[in-house]
């Protein structure tokens, strides 16, 4: 997956992507944290990247989407590894 930073400021974040699942459950997750403004974004076409945009209030945008990313990963282990002993 392609990311490319266009805006890093302290409550501000625009980030250019190509996944658009993955763009939606950042969306999701960023949405449940206090401190997130806003969490969205979009796409204009079939064939532009995907703008995803992060506003906070009292906490640095690119750390709470680092802590998000890492509960993302967190449970997606969590899953696989529920998934893989139900398979046995």
């Amino acid at each position: 997956m392609e990311v490319k930073i266009l805006k890093d400021e302290k409550e501000n974040l625009l980030i250019e992507m190509n996944n658009q699942t993955a763009a939606e459950l950042l969306r999701v997750y960023l949405s449940e944290e206090d401190s997130v403004v806003l969490a969205a974004w979009k796409k204009l076409s079939i064939n532009d990247p995907i703008t995803f945009e992060l506003k906070t209030k009292g906490k640095v945008a690119k750390k709470v989407l680092e802590e998000v990313i890492a509960k993302i990963e967190k449970e997606t282990d969590k899953i696989s590894e529920e998934f893989k002993k139900s398979l046995k």
